[in-house]
């Protein structure tokens, strides 16, 4: 095992990077800028650079956590720091530290005024996006969870569009609604079960019914931040007012924090209260992918579609889940990471024409396949990768959820299956409108193709979706053994049914064994 402390480094750099950026002065702003952009830029390839050392370390054969540390924090509170991540975990670390950068780059000639404050909003982020997916004590994860929303609330607030005020505090207040129930529940089990979030699902001792209490209080915050049917109405606002760069990460890693949660929480601590509620989230997923498929395709602001389009892919996710199948548990996370990668991706390219035009609307643009090819290949391949063609990372996901579910339940299955069918409707109709529809105006037509800076972003992630697409064993074989425990474990819990604790079944059947006997 490592003897310097990973995880902690990891989470912390960006922080001390913010903190280094915070102390540069200087009479001329823009030389201030351009130092903060640098400072910030060399900061997340760092901790990039770590993450990539950390995939190569980590060891898929140990179900355990690895890269562990643990130390006391608030003693007198018998609260710990305590950091470790899993197959389940490590790979949203990674995605976080990836799209870092990437989020940086991108801003790199957009964002002109309060540059050095934007660049300091993004590295707290990038600290608290880590540190949520590397907590190991319950506390310790609402703090980061919680934490994120305050430069997320900023980058939205100040540096969006026009309606970036009321945007921002709809994004804040709804999902800081939500946690607050997750705040109360977290607060009883650190004083009924403890806070070790490695010990908790070990234990059987929540009863059923306060179990379902619980699992109702962490729904409320996951559900929100997924987003799931029918709190999501803050997200489409909020990609809609957000710079590009906020729209990235907040597709790419801040919607993947209610499935991760679900994935740590609700499965493992609740397995009796989350197959008593698999019917109600059976039944959300469902209308999430059907009613806001058919929403998106009458969208024109092409930021609202593939916002709409991430509520119809997060119902996959959430479907997925809560099969509790190897498949569908796997295919969940992996479409979290594909889409992680498809619709940041995809908030890129409309900031791309966004910076040229400066209008989201479908009908400004059209025929630009002419002036813009280069372009064009890219958006058609993230546009395939979103609708699941075979051979992109999309269908993986996508495939092995639906497998998950027809294991599960065939007619969830089915229905949720027409959501492919209305994803390549919405997706083809806004690639055909913008790259080949007839030319409105000659803005469009002369717009430049991509820049190499442009083009050293999208390349790389257009790679990585073909690649996982066609090698998606780069993924699967490190999360395999995880999501065996996970599935195995609630298999253990509520292979009885999910309205009696299991001791009490067993002593129910010792007591029948003991009258048979008597008999």
């Amino acid at each position: 095992m490592l003897d310097f402390p990973l995880l902690s480094i990891m989470t912390f750099l960006p922080l001390v990077g913010g903190l280094i950026i915070l102390a540069i002065r200087g009479e001329d702003e823009e030389i201030v800028a351009q130092n903060s952009k640098h400072m910030a830029l060399y900061t997340s390839l760092f901790t990039l650079a770590f993450g990539l050392y950390m995939f190569t370390r980590f060891d898929p054969s140990v179900s355990d956590f690895q890269f562990v540390e643990e130390s006391g924090w608030l003693k007198g509170l018998g609260l710990r720091y305590h950091l470790g991540i899993d197959g389940i975990s490590m790979f949203f670390v990674l995605l976080s530290a990836f799209l870092t950068p990437v989020c940086i780059l991108a801003s790199w000639d957009s964002i002109q005024n309060r540059v050095k404050e934007y660049m300091i909003a993004f590295l707290a982020l990038e600290t608290f996006m880590i540190g949520t997916f590397c907590a190991l004590d319950t506390i310790l994860f609402y703090v980061f969870f919680e934490g994120l929303l305050i430069p997320m609330f900023l980058i939205i607030g100040i540096w969006g569009g026009a309606r970036r005020v009321y945007s921002a505090y709809k994004f804040f207040l709804y999902t800081l609604l939500g946690s607050v129930l997750m705040l109360l529940a977290i607060l009883w089990m650190a004083m009924n079960v403890g806070t070790d979030m490695t010990e908790i699902p070990m234990q059987a001792a929540i009863p059923v019914d306060i179990q379902k209490w619980l699992w109702l209080a962490f729904f409320a915050s996951f559900a929100v931040k997924m987003p799931m049917w029918p709190v999501h109405t803050w997200l489409p606002d909020a990609h809609v007012e957000a710079p590009t760069a906020g729209s990235i990460i907040l597709a790419g890693v801040l919607l993947k924090m209610g499935g991760y949660g679900f994935l740590r929480f609700s499965l493992p601590m609740f397995p009796e209260a989350s197959a008593y509620f698999a019917p109600m989230v059976f039944t959300l997923s469902v209308i999430a992918i059907i009613y806001t498929s058919l929403v998106a395709l009458v969208q024109e602001d092409m930021k609202k579609l593939i916002a709409y389009s991430s509520v119809a892919h997060m119902g996959f996710v959430t479907l997925g889940i809560f099969t509790a199948t190897v498949h569908g548990v796997g295919g969940a996370i992996f479409q979290m990471l594909s889409h992680g990668l498809i619709s940041g991706a995809l908030f890129l390219c409309v900031g791309v024409v966004y910076d040229r035009l400066h209008t989201r609307e479908i009908s400004r643009y059209g025929g630009i396949v002419k002036n813009m090819p280069r372009y064009a290949t890219v958006f058609m391949i993230l546009m395939l990768g979103a609708v699941g063609l075979p051979g992109t990372s999309g269908f993986v996901g996508e495939f092995l959820v639906l497998l998950g579910a027809f294991q599960t339940n065939m007619i969830i299955a089915a229905l949720a299956a027409t959501g492919l069918i209305l994803g390549a409707t919405y997706m083809l109709m806004l690639y055909r409108r913008v790259i080949f529809g007839p030319p409105v105006n000659t803005d469009a037509i002369t717009m430049p193709d991509l820049n190499p800076r442009e083009l050293g972003l999208l390349v790389p992630i257009v790679l990585l979706v073909i690649w996982l697409g066609v090698f998606p064993g780069v993924i699967m074989d490190k999360i395999s053994l995880s999501v065996e425990s996970l599935v195995s474990n609630y298999e253990d819990r509520t292979i009885q049914g999910p309205h009696q604790p299991k001791d009490t079944l067993e002593e129910n059947k010792e007591n029948d064994q003991k009258m048979d006997a008597a008999q």
